[in-house]
């Protein structure tokens, strides 16, 4: 074995021991609740954890459950939107959901009172939106073309938990009338009930923190899946998708996000978090238990960790990062 192998298994073996201790310091974090506002949520198991770290080269680590699946809920709006601007362009996504942070509550029946728009993609009303948009285009070859890229961004097959899905749309009355708001106010156009659909199905999607990971590995390597090298995502799409998730990426506490953490993420109330660093990293993390705002309590902290001890924050001005970013690059 060559001196730079030797290095590469003592930089894997560093970096797993590293989230292990990370494991270990919010194992036993309780709190917070699961999602009981759709019935097939509140019956997950509250205690499964996992985290996994995927670098632009390929390589990945993970400790925990892993390898265990959940729907991605609302993460799914952060490559649904990247579709969304490659698919009808800038300009057509711009004029019906903006980019500002709202300050309201991810599924908040509040529009922009300036466009009567949503106020971005990564709401509620913003990402029924810009299913709608999908769908207009595609018809029912809508999930397809969905299911295929998100499966690329992972870098495998894909599925989706129909039980989850038929809970969502038997529930789902709030985004139902959000749907119905929008398309009062101009925003979206009748029918809304298939657009509708389609947001359920895709927030239905089940991966792990696996491949929330290497999604954002794909995101942050400027849209290619670094496993397979397929280009999964237009690079001017990746960009926007990015700046968007920095700003407006945790629900309401996206501002605390951005100064405590500062890398682009999307969070979900299936209890994932995928993150982006550009050109270095994918994160993501996997536990149940949400805060008051839908974001992972574990999540968080795991975030903020990897954020501190790595120098990950997009202006960390006291160093370049630790030796283990440097030695990704």
């Amino acid at each position: 074995m060559d001196d730079s192998a030797l290095d590469k298994n003592t930089q894997r073996h560093e970096i797993e021991r590293y989230l292990a201790s990370i494991y270990a310091d919010c194992v036993d974090d309780a709190g917070g609740k699961v999602a009981d506002y759709i019935p097939e949520l509140a019956v997950v198991e509250p205690d499964r954890f996992g985290i996994a770290v995927a670098a632009v080269d390929g390589r990945l680590w993970a400790c925990g459950d892993a390898d265990t699946e959940f729907t991605i809920q609302s993460v799914s709006k952060a490559f649904t939107y990247c579709i969304a601007l490659e698919l009808v362009g800038r300009q057509k996504v711009f004029s019906h959901v903006g980019v500002e942070p709202s300050g309201d509550a991810f599924n908040a029946i509040v529009f922009d009172p300036h466009t009567n728009r949503p106020f971005n993609p990564m709401v509620n009303a913003g990402a029924i939106t810009i299913s709608s948009l999908i769908h207009k285009v595609l018809g029912d070859d809508a999930m397809n073309l969905v299911l295929r890229r998100f499966s690329d961004a992972a870098g495998r097959e894909l599925g989706i938990s129909e039980p989850v899905y038929r809970s969502e749309a038997l529930t789902g009355h709030r985004n139902r009338a959000i749907a119905h708001l929008l398309l009062n106010v101009g925003a979206t156009e009748a029918p809304v009930e298939p657009g509708l659909d389609f947001y359920f199905r895709q927030c239905s999607i089940l991966v792990t923190a696996k491949d929330l990971a290497r999604m954002g590995a794909t995101l942050a390597n400027l849209g290619r899946n670094p496993q397979t090298g397929k280009q999964v995502f237009d690079l001017g799409a990746v960009r926007d998708t990015l700046s968007v998730m920095f700003t407006c990426g945790m629900y309401d506490y996206s501002g605390n996000w951005v100064l405590d953490v500062g890398v682009p993420c999307k969070s979900g109330v299936g209890g994932g978090i995928m993150g982006a660093v550009n050109r270095q990293l994918g994160v993501g993390t996997f536990s149940p238990r949400l805060d008051e705002k839908g974001n992972s309590v574990r999540g968080l902290r795991v975030f903020k960790q990897l954020a501190e001890e790595f120098g990950l924050h997009a202006f960390e001005c006291t160093n370049f990062g630790s030796e283990f970013v440097r030695g990704l690059l």
